[in-house]
């Protein structure tokens, strides 16, 4: 419906004054800029407004309803408004839009406009609803899409006005009643009576105060009538119901599987608008930069579009290199223009923005007091989700309170809140870059660094220590909220503070290995032990550090390395006469001895390690040492004893809640039933070990117990599925090769079986040895070559192995032609 009034009180030459000052004001155009759209001179457009003029010429009131974007009964209205014959306007038709461009096309904000547009629709919902949040974070366009969705449920129409700078109260008061189509506040009541109408005011930041007294006054004069404002901050009007509106949800750090970023929303948008400018979709080769860009970008709307838009003559990987550090940077300017307009091809309806993006957060920033400035240069040292307790740790001293605080940030769109857990506030991106900048330029950006680096170190050893029993899935998975932090606090913390850095990595090692990165880990604890400023470090803590070392070089084939690692680090528990720290060398210890072919004093340590234990009565430990040795049994075939210890250590692990050791226990009974021949078990066996590893595992674990399944279908002749679990083996090591050579076996190709066996038998370092007499007994087998058999009877009794009664019948098969 037209905005419109009652001509019968007001002249012609009034009304059109107000018509045409309210269009201006809802268009959020200076009388300078309407004047140029119209091209006419702004003098017109000042008396007009001011009623000073006679009767206008005909043609420069279509050159104003031109320039103001006026059709229909608006733009009929405005005429005759013009003319002195404008009718009294009719009250609106149930949902009618009045002033309100056509609702924008969403991408990732639909559960955000489902909730919107049914508080919207409620009738017992609140009178003003204000959605808060950065330039370009997506305000105005869900909360036009939620005004059309809720338009319904309005009988008396829903209707929107943008606000424009240095608009006064008497402005926005006439911008929302002419859209309405009356003159008074007074008028609108009347008109509407009980029917419920819905009314949009946009950007309200521009005139806070005189938008504040108007609401205040509309929502008191008129009953009916419900707001939906979107600005940096919240009007602050009673009853008052604010929705941050957030970033949209960014990948994974590190993710670039197709699948994976196509459920990102933040990438589907991005790659919405790239298609506009460019035909081809990304390369793989381009999907680390897509992925990496669009989290570098925060999930904000407005940076992800000015992002795609370079990507016309630029490719992903360009892009990231030449702007992914300057995000702030990002000129807006070709992205301002006055009014609320619909773009072409789905954009989102955008008011004038800064130039830059910093310009944008510097906005916001401006907002807080002094000491909330402080509060969010010391927040700005997270990379990644935080928790209430984090940022009071990071506060202590500061004399800050941040629950309020983080009130206050969330109401200024500055904070976002994702999730259920402990860890689910984090900075805005570009407000963390923009409060970085700000504390490097105060001078306290090393005090800050520190302060973080030591608050992570604290929050890492107080969470490792929970890495065994019960609650091991848990910590594993909060030291995953905080990865970046990590990096980020170890990589200053090394520099600056290196036995800060120390601590926290000696607390790393156990989640380096579950998590695959047991070479950059055992890389960090060599750098810092070797570090002189460590020299002089707690020798429990050095020897602690020597014990990750050698844990992890366990990991990568690295085993022959760090024996001596090992040793010195067991030597100096003993000194010190820590049992705990003496338990854990002497348990890595057996275990690089293992690796490196010395597999009695491998069992030795075990045994030494069970009897220790067994003394003080540590359970995990004893556990931990009866599956070892349980591996030391299967080495000299001793089957049934390994079984028993096996049972031995899923009690254990049950009584200690140690999840993780009961799966791993239960993969070697798995591998001791392929040995026993029993290879339908096995597979079955092998399959519920996978299948419960999830986070219990790590990926030698894992791939071990893969291993076991794909040879034990490869030699169970069940081909097509022993070559799928040689795909995820991919590269193949030698248990990849074993498999492949008993299925070569199973389909009668001796000479391909030959290849693949003397594939899997080099003895390298840290190959298992009972895997390589398994290849030396099948070459024997497939080549019939008695020379293969002295290599067996070698193999074994170098690494202390003995032949199960299948091998040695498949032994006494080759034929004896060593003499002939």
């Amino acid at each position: 419906m037209a905005p419109g009034h009652d001509r019968q009180s007001i002249p012609s030459h009034a009304a059109l004054a107000e018509l045409l000052r309210a269009h201006r004001l809802a268009a959020g155009a200076t009388q300078a800029e309407l004047a140029a759209r119209a091209g006419i001179g702004v003098r017109t457009v000042r008396d007009l407004e001011r009623a000073r003029s006679t009767r206008p010429q005909r043609t420069t009131v279509e050159l104003l309803a031109k320039a103001l974007g006026l059709t229909g009964p608006d733009r009929a209205a405005f005429l005759a408004a013009a003319r002195g014959t404008g009718p009294t306007t009719p009250p609106p038709a149930t949902g009618t839009p009045l002033g309100l461009p056509p609702a924008p096309e969403l991408i990732g904000r639909e559960r955000d406009l489902t909730e919107l547009a049914t508080l919207l629709s409620e009738s017992r919902g609140p009178r003003v609803v204000s959605l808060v949040g950065l330039a370009g974070v997506g305000k105005t366009a869900l909360a036009l899409a939620a005004v059309h969705a809720a338009a319904p449920a309005h009988a008396g129409g829903v209707a929107g006005v943008l606000i424009g700078a240095g608009s006064d109260a008497a402005d926005v008061l006439a911008a929302a009643l002419t859209v309405f189509g009356v003159a008074r506040d007074t008028e609108l009541a009347a008109r509407l009576g009980d029917r419920p109408a819905l009314l949009l005011v946009d950007a309200v930041e521009r005139a806070p105060d005189p938008v504040a007294g108007t609401l205040r006054r509309l929502v008191d004069a008129v009953p009916s009538l419900r707001v939906v404002v979107t600005g940096r901050h919240p009007v602050g009007l009673p009853g008052e119901w604010v929705r941050p509106v957030s970033p949209l949800e960014v990948p994974p750090p590190g993710a670039t599987d197709p699948a994976t970023l196509a459920r990102c929303p933040a990438v589907t948008l991005f790659l919405s608008r790239l298609a506009q400018v460019r035909r081809e979709p990304p390369t793989d080769a381009e999907l680390p930069a897509l992925a990496a860009l669009v989290h570098r970008l925060g999930g904000l709307p407005l940076a992800i579009e000015l992002m795609a838009a370079r990507g016309r003559l630029l490719d992903l990987t360009e892009l990231l290199d030449r702007y992914g550090d300057r995000v702030l940077d990002l000129d807006t300017s070709a992205a301002t223009h006055s009014g609320w307009e619909t773009r072409p091809r789905g954009d989102e309806p955008r008011t004038a923005v800064a130039e830059t993006l910093r310009d944008a957060v510097a906005t916001s920033y401006r907002l807080l007091a002094d000491e909330e400035r402080a509060a969010l240069r010391h927040l700005a040292a997270f990379g990644n989700r935080w928790s209430v307790e984090m940022a009071e740790e990071m506060l202590a001293g500061t004399g800050v309170d941040p629950v309020p605080l983080l009130n206050r940030f969330l109401d200024l769109g500055l904070l976002s809140v994702r999730g259920g857990g402990s860890f689910r506030f984090r900075l805005v991106d570009a407000v963390r870059d923009y409060a970085v900048e700000q504390a490097s330029g105060a001078g306290e950006s090393m005090m800050i660094r520190r302060r973080h680096a030591r608050l992570v170190t604290r929050l890492v050893e107080r969470t490792a220590a929970g890495m065994t029993g019960a609650g091991a899935v848990a910590a594993a998975h909060r030291l995953d909220e905080v990865t970046g932090d990590i990096s980020s606090a170890l990589a200053y913390a090394a520099v600056d503070d290196p036995l800060t850095a120390l601590r926290l990595a000696v607390s790393l090692p156990r989640w380096w290995r579950l998590r695959g990165r047991d070479v950059v880990g055992r890389q960090w604890l060599l750098r810092l032990l070797a570090d002189p400023r460590t020299a002089d470090a707690d020798r429990a803590l050095r020897a602690r550090a020597s014990v990750g070392v050698a844990m992890l070089a366990g990991e990568h084939g690295a085993a022959a390395m760090e024996l001596p690692t090992a040793r010195a680090a067991l030597a100096e528990f003993r000194r010190l006469g820590d049992v705990s720290g003496e338990l854990e060398a002497r348990t890595v210890l057996g275990v690089l001895l293992a690796a490196t072919g010395r597999p009695g004093l491998a069992r030795e340590q075990s045994e030494a390690v069970l009897a220790l234990a067994t003394e003080h009565g540590l359970t995990r430990q004893m556990a931990v040492a009866q599956h070892q040795l349980a591996w030391h049994e299967i080495r000299l075939g001793e089957l049934a004893t390994a079984r028993r210890r096996l049972a031995v250590v899923d009690r254990l692990g049950g009584q200690c809640a140690e999840q993780r050791l009961r799966v791993l226990a239960r993969g070697t009974v798995a591998e001791v039933l392929r040995l026993e021949g029993r290879y339908a078990e096995a597979v079955d066996e092998a399959r519920r070990v996978l299948a419960a590893f999830g986070e219990l595992g790590t990926p030698r674990s894992r791939r071990r117990v893969l291993g076991t399944l794909g040879l034990a279908l490869a030699q169970d002749g069940r081909a097509a599925e022993a070559e799928q679990v040689l795909a995820e083996l991919r590269p193949l090591d030698g248990t990849g090769a074993l498999i492949e050579g008993h299925l070569a076996l199973h389909r009668g190709d001796r000479e391909a079986a030959a290849e693949w066996f003397a594939a899997a038998e080099p003895d390298e370092a840290g190959r298992d040895r009972r895997t390589v007499v398994e290849a030396l007994v099948g070459l024997a087998a497939s080549t019939s070559d008695a020379a293969v058999a002295d290599r067996v009877e070698l193999a074994c009794r170098q690494g202390g192995i003995r032949l199960l009664k299948h091998e040695e019948e498949l032994l006494h098969a080759v034929p004896v032609t060593r003499n002939a």
